[in-house]
């Protein structure tokens, strides 16, 4: 029996030294005992050997591995060497849905992958009072040990403030030039409630939507395991029972109308498709033009038109085909169930919605009448043309980094020419503006699978190029 001690529980590069030298040696995987604490009786792995047989694994697997090891799963080292031992002779393993080690596999990086999300939406600083420069302090319990790879998103987004996460794994700090990383740590050490949570309370009281509350879903999104360390979680209670009446008192109230400016520009570019003196200057324009559009007659037999949505200097931007039934009447994009899938595929690929700006090529809902439903008709060349205006005006004003194009209307809408999503796939696209563009399904394409087994591979590539884009952005 080989008993194989790793330096800690994320020691991916002690575990991937050792596997490779076992490998390489023929220890079975029933052979190798993986621990972290050095027992009395411990053996440690030998040297990593220079050889191997010329035996190589896919780089997916690497990317596998390196989340996997960061589960909480005591079986999760095992497992990943029964699966480079299996690699050699079942050389398609990896691309197998159906077998029980890579689904673990993949379920264990899907939960790690989640882990890390919640960590990104749910870290709140507090000040640190008494310290000789302003710092700021979280502590955070994640589902998974994510802290060390998780670190470097919050090095991005707040490289400009010192902080400290501080979690029962590790504890990462930042001084503006280095990332520190130390030992987990006990609640007691973080910093108490300061005033600036006040401030935080009262905004997010004001951005909370009655009309879209879903306790269920909430709770999915935001587990209560997380309330005790986010200050608004003392409001959602009340919130939630006042949504009913709060929702009422917002379909009752009257629209807020655009400023006489801004609908006298609206209507400008919106009506007369062929002038081009002149261009939208702010996204307030473009949703009012939107609703008013009248550049093709998709505006006839729909609700309304349906503008983009999200952060106005976005470094991320999606582009669908167009609103669907459910968007029609919402007046805005991705919430129905296309939308839901995607929801869930950003939260495992780790990219938060709200930093993003979603919109769609053609802003008016195109169908045809079935009975009692609205059945969705793909809008054509010259529609997708004639919204392009539109669409070149968000892109110019929101200056993403990376425009993401879901589905060949989005990528006909952007490219200005047809993109064909299976050869174009995973590949990352050099766009006019000097950003870069990746072309991937449309949730509405995975909806339709019938087969579950096709389903899941293309989940799973959609995901991939969701964490691609997140990557490119620097999200």
């Amino acid at each position: 029996m080989r008993v194989v001690r790793l330096a800690s529980e994320i020691d991916f590069a002690g575990w991937r030294a050792a596997a490779r030298a076992l490998r390489a040696e023929g220890v079975e995987p029933q052979a190798v005992v993986w621990t972290v604490e050095r027992e009395l009786f411990d053996v440690d792995a030998p040297a990593p050997s220079r050889g191997g047989g010329g035996f190589t694994v896919p780089a997916t697997f690497v990317e596998l591995a390196e989340q996997v090891i960061q589960h909480r799963s005591a079986d999760r080292l095992a497992l990943l060497y029964r699966i480079l031992w299996r690699l050699e002779r079942e050389p398609r393993l990896i691309d197998n849905p159906a077998d029980p080690d890579m689904a673990r596999a993949r379920d264990m990086a899907k939960a790690v992958s989640r882990a890390s999300h919640k960590m990104k939406a749910f870290v709140r600083f507090r000040l640190v009072e008494g310290a000789a420069a302003e710092t700021y302090a979280a502590w955070f319990e994640p589902a998974h040990r994510v802290t060390e790879a998780t670190a470097g998103f919050f090095v991005r987004r707040f490289t400009n403030m010192d902080w400290t996460i501080l979690t029962p794994d590790a504890c990462v700090a930042w001084d503006r030039e280095q990332l520190m990383v130390s030992e987990g740590a006990d609640p007691a050490d973080a910093p108490s409630e300061d005033a600036q949570e006040v401030l935080w309370r009262t905004y997010y009281a004001s951005i909370f939507n009655p009309a879209r509350l879903n306790p269920k879903q909430m709770r999915q999104e935001m587990p209560k395991r997380y309330w005790r360390n986010l200050p608004e979680a003392a409001l959602i209670p009340e919130l939630i029972e006042t949504a009913q009446e709060r929702a009422a008192a917002m379909v009752a109230a009257t629209p807020r109308q655009p400023s006489d400016r801004v609908l006298k520009a609206a209507l400008r570019h919106a009506r007369d498709a062929s002038y081009e003196g002149g261009v939208p200057t702010s996204l307030e324009e473009i949703e009012a033009g939107a609703s008013v559009c009248r550049r093709c007659d998709l505006w006839r037999d729909a609700t309304q038109g349906v503008p983009g949505e999200g952060a106005s200097q976005a470094p991320l931007m999606f582009v669908g085909e167009q609103p669907g039934d459910h968007e029609d009447l919402a007046g805005r994009p991705f919430v129905g169930p296309a939308g839901q899938m995607f929801d869930k595929a950003l939260a495992e690929a780790g990219v938060v919605r709200d930093r993003t700006y979603v919109t769609n090529a053609v802003k008016h809902f195109k169908h045809e009448p079935r009975g009692k439903r609205r059945i969705h008709k793909t809008p054509d060349r010259g529609e997708v043309t004639a919204c392009r205006w539109w669409l070149d005006a968000e892109w110019r004003l929101v200056k993403p980094r990376v425009v993401v194009m879901l589905g060949a209307t989005a990528a006909l809408g952007v490219m200005g020419k047809p993109t064909p999503i299976g050869v174009n796939r995973g590949k990352v696209l050099q766009l006019p503006d000097q950003s870069q563009g990746l072309v991937t399904y449309h949730p509405s394409f995975l909806l339709r699978l019938p087969d579950e087994d096709a389903k899941a591979r293309a989940y799973a590539q959609f995901v991939q190029d969701l964490r691609l884009a997140g990557k490119l952005a620097g999200l």
